[in-house]
């Protein structure tokens, strides 16, 4: 019997169980400790029939899982959730240098399903090295399903522009995204969303705060920092693609922010679109996108992202960036690593990353690699990391690589 199991043994419980109180010592613990027990294969059967002979990654799926009842109209399903990525980088930079560790994410949180049509979602977060520990909500929000087309959100929520930024951090192949997605300043802020799907094509749309923070008050009452409008649509276009899923997405971002605004703050408009391609143990994401009406000059970049599962668990990630501006200063550095080694201002940036992902169990327990070498305005910077990523929690839905693995070459 592994030894994490009798730390902690979250099994799907009827609706109207009373959940008895636990430390979120041994809750955080188990959550890290599951996916490192790795005797893999299934679980041995007691005399009293207790453990199922599910594989520790097929347990690991339904870890925090822990009402499922269909029938009760008022809970019907109730997880705990999280996530931690802990990763070593190293950049070395034709100015300066960068190294050290870093607690790159850490979540916890809920999601509940009531009364058949009605989603509450609440995800609080610390910040990089747990400083704070507390440093308010990623997300917090309440969605009601009219129907499959019409689903209204309304809270903290994530900006789903562009495929790079849609692609969730529990699912990206990649140490960090484009340096031009991180350069627009996107992240989660209060909205009011409408999302929905007819037949192949889903949509997502909405008006945003352009600011956020950690008191969540002051986050849901004042709105002065202006705000922003989005609407992105993704189509399954496998039937016109021969290969073995196609999708394509288009975004649009109009931000009209102030001096108070901490997000969207960079462009008045964005678009985007990208192509995202699989085919057996290969995938290839294409991205173009475009910022507007800036101070510092518009920009454009493109983005590819081919990768290839050598092996069921291994995959072999590549990404080439190049984006351009205007404005001899017009793009930005990325915040981490790139900055801290000197990378400067310019009108022109190009990056290569190559990456090994093994993947323990799936997306939610993953071990990362990768080097990038990146340069714009005469410097260079060459950066290696290598991390530890794992989450529990429902999946989400959304084009390649979210919630998907492809089988293995070998």
């Amino acid at each position: 019997m592994p030894y994490w199991w009798l730390t902690f043994k979250c099994n799907k419980l009827p609706a109207d169980y009373s959940i008895p109180a636990f430390s979120l010592y041994n809750f955080a613990f188990a959550a890290l400790a599951i996916p490192l027990s790795l005797a893999a294969g299934p679980l041995e059967i007691d005399d009293r029939g207790v453990f199922s002979e599910e594989s520790i990654e097929e347990q690991w799926a339904s870890f925090g899982h822990v009402i499922e009842d269909g029938e009760n109209p008022l809970l019907q399903d109730l997880w705990f959730l999280g996530r931690h990525h802990l990763h070593h980088h190293n950049t070395d930079g034709s100015v300066d240098n960068d190294a050290g560790w870093e607690h790159r994410r850490t979540r916890f949180g809920f999601q509940a399903e009531m009364f058949d049509h009605l989603t509450v979602h609440a995800q609080a977060i610390s910040g990089s090295d747990f400083e704070p520990v507390y440093n308010g909500f990623t997300e917090l929000w309440l969605r009601w399903e009219f129907s499959d087309l019409v689903n209204l959100s309304v809270g903290q929520q994530k900006h789903r522009f562009t495929h790079d930024r849609n692609v969730s951090s529990r699912y990206m192949n990649y140490m960090e995204r484009s340096m031009f997605i991180n350069m627009m300043g996107l992240d989660y802020t209060p909205a009011v969303t409408f999302s929905g799907k007819s037949g192949d094509f889903n949509y997502y749309t909405g008006v945003f705060s352009n600011a956020t923070g950690p008191d969540m008050g002051e986050a849901f009452t004042e709105f002065d920092s202006g705000w922003s409008f989005l609407y992105a649509g993704t189509w399954d276009v496998g039937s016109h693609i021969s290969t073995d899923t196609a999708h394509f997405t288009a975004s649009y971002l109009h931000s009209d922010a102030n001096a108070n605004a901490t997000n969207l703050n960079r462009y008045d408009d964005g678009i985007a679109a990208a192509l995202i391609l699989t085919e057996g143990p290969t995938s290839l994401v294409t991205e173009v996108t475009g910022g507007f009406g800036s101070s510092n000059g518009d920009g454009v970049s493109l983005n590819l992202q081919p990768g290839i599962y050598l092996t069921d668990k291994l995959q072999l990630v590549g990404r080439y960036q190049v984006a351009m501006s205007n404005d001899d200063a017009g793009l930005v550095a990325q915040r981490r690593y790139e900055r801290p080694a000197g990378l400067p201002a310019g009108d022109f940036y190009q990056a290569v990353y190559v990456g090994l992902n093994y993947h323990l169990l799936g997306h939610r327990a993953k071990i990362m690699s990768g080097v990038e070498y990146s340069e714009m305005g005469g410097e260079q910077t060459v950066t290696a990391w290598a991390g530890y990523r794992m989450f529990f929690g429902p999946d989400s839905n959304a084009p390649f690589p979210a919630n998907a693995m492809l089988e293995g070459l070998w």
